[in-house]
């Protein structure tokens, strides 16, 4: 357990990354208390300076013994990484947040969004996991929904950007889109196809069953967050040109009749959520609008007509903050009070 103090050292994994250097900069605006921030990254990112608190701090090389002294670590470096690096840290005296899926489905480790089950940090060993991007959006609007009249089944496709991917994937859909406006041939080596001007209904690898793991992630994390194995829900998955912010498109099945201005009701109510819709006006959440945002923003909602107790509603979230970055500090944020 988290040793109560008034100022904590830090560690950021994976900090010269997109999530990581989200990390670091949420740190510094939410004013965390750090007695030290220690910036951890691969041999190739060594010595990178990232700048917090009106100091440039130089990135070290992740080792099995960076974690000396560390209270609370912050992982956004992969699986690979997070299953060898992770019981060091904690080995070490660290409390251990990850972003990866490496400990997500693991029955010991908490899967936390600190809105809707935060009561589960208490049974933490030291490894808490940070939910996919597109389930923490997904489940900051099902929640006041399922409160209020109880998800049956889910119908959801997701409109990914490509910061999702990494850095790697925003430089490519950049020099892409420089290089077909100025009628050049193009390079693809993130992606199987180019994502310029292009969407693709592929994310992360395929299964047996024809979905694909991030599909499957939104599936079994669900049930897990909610504490309800009987949610139905299936999910397409789709990659689209857009630098920052996921949005979905979401049917639900309630048990219980749920109006659409009643859904805008509980939705407004639950916190980190924002209804934006306003159809006469053409106000609905945009990717451009929520880039930097914290909240969830849903709009769009209205009732499914083809059966008695449905809903649509669309949902837009910045990934990096409260889909990865936001969260994990979130949660340290609790285990600290």
């Amino acid at each position: 357990m988290l040793e109560k103090k008034n100022k904590y050292v830090v560690a950021v994994v994976g900090a010269t990354g997109a999530v990581g250097r989200e990390m670091v900069s949420i740190l510094d605006e939410r004013n965390f208390p750090i007695s030290d921030l220690v910036l951890l990254a691969s041999e190739r990112s060594e010595g990178e300076r990232i700048e917090f608190r009106g100091k440039n701090l130089p990135a070290r090389k992740l080792a099995k013994d960076s974690f000396k002294g560390v209270d609370i670590a912050l992982f956004s470096a992969g699986s690979e990484r997070s299953l060898k690096f992770a019981p060091v840290a904690v080995a070490a005296g660290a409390v251990v947040i990850d972003n990866s899926s490496a400990f997500r489905m693991d029955p010991q480790v908490p899967l936390v969004v600190p809105e809707i089950n935060a009561h589960s940090l208490e049974k933490h060993a030291g490894i808490i996991a940070n939910p996919n991007c597109s389930t923490i959006g997904l489940l900051m609007a099902l929640k006041p929904i399922h409160d209020a009249a109880k998800v049956k089944r889910v119908v959801v496709t997701t409109f990914q950007s490509v910061s999702g991917t990494g850095k790697e994937a925003i430089d490519e859909l950049a020099s892409q889109t420089v290089a077909l406006l100025n009628f050049k041939d193009i390079e693809t080596k993130v992606y199987p196809h180019q994502i310029a001007f292009n969407c693709l209904p592929h994310i992360d690898g395929f299964l047996e069953n024809g979905y694909t793991r991030e599909e499957m992630k939104m599936v079994n994390e669900t049930r897990k967050i909610m504490e309800d194995d009987t949610i139905r829900l299936t999910a397409t998955a789709v990659r689209v040109p857009v630098f920052r912010c996921h949005a979905e498109s979401v049917n639900i099945e309630t048990g219980t009749k749920l109006g659409a201005n009643e859904a805008r009701a509980v939705l407004s109510k639950f916190p980190g959520v924002i209804v934006y819709d306003d159809p006469s006006r053409n106000l609905y959440p945009l990717q451009l609008d929520v880039s930097g945002k914290d909240e969830v923003y849903v709009g769009r909602i209205r009732e499914d007509e083809t059966v008695p107790n449905g809903l649509n509603i669309w949902i837009v979230s910045d990934n990096l903050r409260k889909g990865a970055a936001l969260n994990a500090v979130q949660i340290a944020e609790h285990l600290i009070k």
